[in-house]
């Protein structure tokens, strides 16, 4: 990659000099932190004296890619990792240091690490309870996992942010103007969080806020955990410093004087993540802690019209925040804006995939280069033009981190053949979910067959499933189904037997060996398909994890009838973090806006759905917690206006709307239809400054 005098200038630096680079996103920033690490390792750095952090892992992509790099001598090992992850390591290298301080009960055992979904097990144990006996959040209508959540939420903003979780409450009632009944609410989410901390105590389990109370509050302070990390990593390199929370910044703020170099990169008008604490200002007090401060103008990715695009929304939603001339025209980017104004959603949706499968098919623009966003990914609207772009012979993926790893056909599929080989856990399914299971199990069977081996072949005696031979079935309801399907229900069925007939093998045990033996076989619907398998895979891990946490603590079920409970009660699997995949350019991306910008990688041609739409300012609505509230940029006890609720989505649709133009090359389509979704006009925001930039003359 050809580089830049300014890139090479800062990559080649001296190895005692504190660099702050900035700049907006496509500057070529990220560019330079991957070259810099390149350049430190071939000059010779020991690969254990660098610490790479960044916010998520994500955005750690091209530095573990770079790691690779033929000319990178083997030997050492470089740390690219999070705060979170770095914490972890910390307290459990240190542990026997911090057991009895930190008021863990079992001093003589190892920490248990919480997943989010683990720790949302543990949460519910807690909480349901005080939900079902004493009537906890009673004037509140919200899914119990969203429930089990956002309590967790509340104790992650107080690690990230850097107050006492016992402030919780207090916090979030100053900020409150509304009805004096929601302070009862805040109050049981402070009780509840008291309790789970309480009992993660007891049992030494350590969900992400505890991981960062520990460490900071016991190990960062420790000489002797202080003095290696010091010591150890002599050379960091953090990247979207602006996406990471404020106890990050502090403890980039107090290393660097000992560091001998430092490269820290920061994205300007950015800060996407404030909804989990990033904190764009407290990064920016790193910048006198360095020795130089660098910027960087030009961008690498956006062609000059789409430049003007960014420039001249940027100024209709922040006045004065943006650096363009006042006289900017529709002139300077109209080859670049292309819409559709629709009167009907399903309209919208047939003029996106229409347009796309003739960027694809004519064009000769790459799947990969085409990305669909949307404020939300609903299931409608994804299946929707999943399918019209599939008839379109465009192959497109989706990515939605809030999908419910419970709601995946894959899931629903493994879970029900669990259920059905476990008949003494009670746990029986509805001939629909037979139905489906069969027909997601069976390869090329269709739902009306599948239906009819579920009426003819599934029975419930007692409260006990079981399948039926299909040697059973008369003749006309056999040819009718077809023996070949017929064939490959029968070996299911003798599989699921000859399971049953011996011992119980834990439920992750039992799903690996179904998946292995039957359903990845020729003939059967997991076979070759690699999305099947991929959810697969994250099943039987979700499963494994929940055993190895759960398994120590005395339980009056088997964990595997437990794990089911769980998910049918949407607690277990209703998230499960799934990381980013790598580009693939032979399929377009349907994601969010928020899950694309965080993916930090340019294409060339965007599609923005729904532009009319309120969701592209809205905040999801959190009863129990207030990302900007429990911040610190917010004064404790001064109440949250209707005013500042419209600053701030403001400058959050002003960030959004920026940081996508800069990811895009060449053009933007806007899916415009007078109608939304669920029927309702759109008049939202985005859609009046659209407005106002075509209307400049």
């Amino acid at each position: 990659m050809k580089l830049t005098d300014s890139q090479n200038t800062l990559i080649q630096a001296p190895f005692d000099r504190k660099i702050f680079l900035e700049g907006p996103a496509g500057a070529g920033k990220t560019t330079t932190g991957v070259a810099r690490l390149v350049f430190l390792l071939l000059s010779g750095v020991p690969a254990e004296r660098i610490l790479v952090l960044t916010p998520q892992r994500t955005l750690a992509v091209p530095y573990n890619e770079a790691l690779y790099h033929p000319e990178v001598a083997a030997g050492g090992v470089v740390n690219v990792a999070t705060l979170g992850g770095l914490a972890r390591r910390m307290v459990d290298l240190f542990w026997p240091l911090v057991v009895e301080e930190a008021g863990f009960g079992k001093p003589n055992e190892r920490p248990i690490f919480l997943t989010l979904e683990t720790a949302q097990y543990y949460m519910a144990r807690i909480v349901a309870p005080l939900v079902e006996e004493q009537g906890y959040f009673e004037s509140i209508n919200i899914d119990r996992n969203r429930l089990y959540s956002q309590i967790l939420d509340n104790l992650n903003k107080a690690a990230v942010v850097g107050f006492p979780y016992t402030e919780i409450a207090e916090r979030l009632r100053g900020a409150w103007v509304g009805e004096s009944a929601q302070a009862r609410v805040y109050d049981q989410a402070q009780e509840c969080a008291t309790r789970f901390r309480r009992y993660c105590l007891e049992h030494n389990l350590l969900d992400f806020s505890l991981q960062l109370d520990v460490f900071f509050a016991h190990l960062w302070t420790e000489p002797l955990c202080r003095d290696y990390l010091l010591n150890t990593y002599t050379h960091l390199l953090v990247d979207n410093v602006e996406e990471d929370t404020p106890v990050a910044h502090d403890l980039i703020y107090s290393w660097l004087p000992h560091a001998e170099s430092a490269l820290i990169i920061f994205d300007q008008d950015a800060g996407y993540r404030s909804f989990l604490g990033a904190d764009p200002v407290s990064a920016m007090a790193l910048r006198e802690m360095c020795d130089e401060c660098v910027t960087f103008h030009e961008s690498f990715v956006a062609s000059p019209p789409v430049q003007a695009l960014g420039n001249a929304l940027g100024r209709v939603l922040q006045p004065g925040a943006a650096s363009t001339p006042l006289g900017t025209s529709p002139a300077d980017f109209k080859a670049v804006l292309h819409f559709e104004s629709c009167r009907y959603h399903p309209d919208m949706l047939d003029w996106t995939a229409d347009t796309i499968a003739g960027l694809v098919h004519n064009d000769g623009i790459a799947p990969g280069e085409i990305v669909v966003l949307a404020p939300f990914l609903t299931d409608a609207l994804r299946f929707s033009l999943t399918q019209r772009l599939e008839q379109r012979d465009v192959p497109v993926r989706s990515h939605r981190p809030s999908r419910a790893l419970r709601e995946e056909p894959a899931t629903q599929t493994l879970l029900t053949w669990a259920a059905l080989a476990h008949p003494q856990w009670g746990i029986v399914p509805r001939n629909y979910d037979v139905a489906y299971a069969l027909m997601q199990t069976i390869a090329e069977l269709d739902l009306v067959r599948a239906q009819l081996l579920a009426e003819v072949l599934y029975r419930v005696k007692d409260k006990t499933p079981a399948l039926a031979s299909f040697d059973g079935v008369n003749p006309d309801m056999q040819q009718r189904i077809t023996y070949i399907f017929g064939g490959r229900y029968e070996a299911l069925r003798l599989w699921l037997d000859a399971y049953r007939a011996g011992a119980p093998a834990p439920l992750d045990h039992f799903l690996a060996r179904l998946f292995g033996e039957v359903l990845s076989q020729p003939g059967y619907g997991f076979h070759q398909d690699f999305d099947l398998a991929r959810v697969a895979a994250m099943l039987i891990e979700s499963v494994q994890k929940f055993r190895w946490i759960a398994a120590d603590l005395p339980a009056d079920k088997p964990l595997g009838q437990e794990y089911l409970e769980m998910v049918q009660r949407g607690v277990i699997a209703a998230q499960y973090l799934e990381p980013w995949q790598t580009p693939d350019e032979t399929t377009v991306l349907l994601a969010p806006a928020y899950t694309f910008l965080l993916s930090n990688r340019p294409v060339d041609v965007q599609f923005w759905l729904n532009v009319g739409g309120t969701g592209w300012w809205e905040r999801l609505y959190q009863p129990l917690t207030h990302p900007y509230v429990l911040s610190r940029r917010w004064p404790k006890g001064q109440p949250w206006t209707d005013t500042d609720e419209v600053t701030m989505r403001q400058t959050m649709l002003y960030r959004l709307v920026l940081g996508l133009v800069r990811r895009c090359r060449k053009a933007i389509y806007l899916g415009l239809s007078e109608l939304g979704e669920q029927g309702y006009e759109q008049t939202g925001p985005l859609l009046k400054a659209v407005q106002r930039v075509l209307r400049v003359q």
